[in-house]
């Protein structure tokens, strides 16, 4: 058993620890509000955007953009990951990472090679260290990402798709759920499917059935489809990031009130440890007086 001195140190270790945990819990408590309600003013932009694109993919248009088109065969997959810059945030990040490692292994055992981009830099850190090609990363987004900040990474994998590098590409991020629950999404971007298109709406789901008919574009359908389309993946991966924003500080906040409290616990064992080894010590020390009594 360790002497008392040993087990009060170590209290005392565990102790500063518990208010660094705690500090962090209330730091993060503190920005999930604004978070949140940044992530949802700006959803139904995000919504409307599918839904306007599921009308013009299902339409029946003489031009065909290049991301309506399904190819055939998938020779190597784009991937635009959001991941968070900081730790300290339980399983967000590596449970997204493991997820992500079990698809890019079926793509591989196809014998498609993968790309990706990366959008924090805990994502860039981690993929930089496994057989994958990175195209482009960027990280140290701040607490209020500006749309700005991610139109180079994205530009760089839509050029890669339009150029035929890239056969269809997929956005990864963490989709908050609530408070409590923060799930790992996988959403095809490119290309836009060209069969029936769900948009989901809570607890809702809007059916686009394919057109008879299609827009009238003004100048032209090509000039319009390349602008909107564009503007759409932009604002899909602005939402992703958003939506990887407001689960960061949701998660850092639980993961750290289960610090603390595993703290508390700790902190009580020891304690107990402390008091059996000091009753231990006085033990000792009245036997060996009543021992040196006895034997003067």
């Amino acid at each position: 058993m360790a002497n008392g001195r040993e087990i009060k140190t170590k209290i005392k270790s565990v102790q500063n620890t518990r208010k660094v945990t705690r500090a962090l819990e209330m730091v993060s408590a503190s920005k999930i509000r604004k978070a949140q309600d940044r992530m949802k003013a700006s959803r139904p932009y995000a919504r409307a955007m599918k839904q306007v694109i599921g009308h013009l993919a299902q339409a029946n248009s003489e031009y065909q953009h290049p991301f309506l088109v399904e190819r055939t065969e998938i020779k190597r997959v784009g991937y635009v990951i959001v991941s968070s810059d900081r730790g300290l945030a339980g399983g967000l990040n590596n449970n997204l990472f493991r997820k992500l490692l079990g698809e890019l292994r079926q793509w591989q055992d196809k014998g498609a090679e993968v790309d990706m981009v990366t959008i924090g830099q805990k994502a860039s850190a981690f993929f930089r260290r496994i057989k994958v090609g990175m195209l482009a990363s960027v990280t140290h987004l701040g607490d209020r990402p500006q749309l700005e900040q991610l139109v180079g990474v994205v530009k760089v994998m839509l050029d890669a798709y339009e150029s035929g590098k890239v056969d269809r590409v997929y956005l990864v991020y963490n989709e908050f759920v609530n408070t409590m629950t923060q799930r790992a999404a996988f959403d095809q971007l490119l290309p836009l499917p060209v069969s029936d298109t769900q948009v989901s709406q809570d607890t809702q789901a809007t059916q686009v059935n394919r057109h008879d008919w299609d827009y009238i574009y003004e100048p032209d359908a090509a000039t319009v489809l390349e602008h909107v389309l564009k503007r759409y993946v932009e604002s899909l991966v602005y939402q992703a990031v958003l939506e990887n924003v407001a689960s960061e500080p949701a998660a850092r906040m639980v993961a750290m009130k289960s610090a603390s409290d595993n703290a508390t616990t700790l902190i009580g064992d020891l304690q107990l440890v402390y008091n059996k080894a000091r009753q231990a010590a006085i033990t000792q020390e009245i036997s060996e007086i009543v021992g040196g009594a006895a034997a003067v």
